[in-house]
C-alpha cells in the first residue's frame, strides 16, 4: 500500500497533468481586423477609396466609360466600356499609375490592367 505523502504526490501530477490552459485573451482590434477579412469588408471599402481615387486621376470624361475593380498584388484591374478609351488610357498609364499611387499609397498599385467589357 502507498503511503499518504506518495499517494498526495499522484493526486497533484494528477491535478497537473488534466489543468486547461486557458490563452490570454486577444486584442479587440487584433479581433476586428481579423473579423473585417474574414467577411471582405475590407476589399469593399479599397474599392470604395478607388473608385474615388482613380475618378480624380483620369478625369470625370474617362471615369465615364471606365469602371474599377480589384486591387490584386499591387495591378487594379479596370474594366472599360469600349477599346477606343482603353487605347487613351494605354496611352496615360504612366501618369494614371503615378497618380493612383499618390491618392491610395496604401493601395501599392504599380501596374493597371485594362479590360474591354460591358459596363452595367
Amino acid at each position: 500500500m502507498q503511503s499518504q505523502d506518495e499517494t498526495e504526490r499522484n493526486l497533484h501530477g494528477d491535478y497537473r497533468r488534466r489543468q486547461v490552459r486557458i490563452p490570454p485573451p486577444k486584442a479587440m482590434g487584433d479581433v476586428m481586423s481579423q473579423l473585417l477579412a474574414r467577411r471582405g469588408y475590407a476589399q469593399v471599402q479599397s474599392a470604395a477609396s478607388c473608385e474615388t481615387a482613380w475618378r480624380t486621376a483620369v478625369g470625370d470624361k474617362l471615369a465615364a466609360d471606365t469602371r474599377p475593380g480589384n486591387v490584386k498584388r499591387g495591378v487594379l484591374d479596370v474594366l472599360v466600356g469600349n477599346s477606343s478609351v482603353l487605347v487613351e488610357l494605354a496611352f496615360l498609364k504612366a501618369k494614371v499609375i503615378k497618380k493612383l499611387a499618390q491618392l491610395v499609397p496604401d493601395q501599392k498599385i504599380r501596374d493597371v490592367r485594362f479590360r474591354v467589357g460591358p459596363l452595367e
